[in-house]
């Protein structure tokens, strides 16, 4: 199996690496643009660039499949705050499916610099006098003390979306 994953960041590669392991497939890191900010502001605009990363990843390539993922920030209806959301899709060229990641309320002096515009990741490196979390644990990571981190967090979103091209229940035939 042939994957073409939309980014170079190595946490990303190393997500769908580690989730899609069983099916020995070879993964090829694509630099694309998400064609959406770099700090994705709506559920919207995440769900969205994750898509644009995996038909454009495909496209670059001579993969079976295309995937995307795509961190952002969010205001959720049901929960107060600003959340982190992480959102993962998935092409084979004709189909495209989607799927989120956990979704974690940012401490509110977290919230208040990002909804100010700035960006999670250089918030979070300040906040924990770290730099580039973003490749590491992540703020998944620091905000559960570990219980979960930022490569499990965007493999929960390569699972959800990949999931309908492994099984037979989203068959329209069936």
């Amino acid at each position: 199996m042939e994957l073409a994953v939309g980014s170079t960041n190595p946490v990303k590669v190393d997500a769908v690496e580690r989730t899609l392991e069983r099916y020995e497939p070879t993964v090829t890191a694509v630099d694309v643009d998400s064609g959406v900010s770099e700090q994705p502001r709506s559920l919207e605009e995440t769900v969205s660039g994750a898509e644009n990363r995996a038909r454009r990843a495909l496209a670059a390539t001579d993969a079976d499949y295309g995937v995307g993922l795509e961190g952002g920030v969010a205001r959720l209806g049901a929960t107060p705050g600003l959340s982190l959301i992480m959102w993962g899709a998935v092409t084979d060229g004709d189909r495209l499916e989607r799927g989120g990641g956990p979704t974690l309320r940012l401490p509110d002096r977290v919230a208040e610099r990002v909804s100010d515009g700035a960006e999670l990741g250089p918030v979070m490196d300040d906040v924990l006098g770290t730099e580039n979390v973003a490749e590491a644990e992540g703020a998944a990571g620091a905000l559960t003390d570990g219980l979960t981190n930022r490569t499990r967090a965007l493999g929960e979103a390569v699972a959800s979306s990949f999931g309908p091209f492994v099984t037979a229940y989203y068959d329209t035939d069936a």
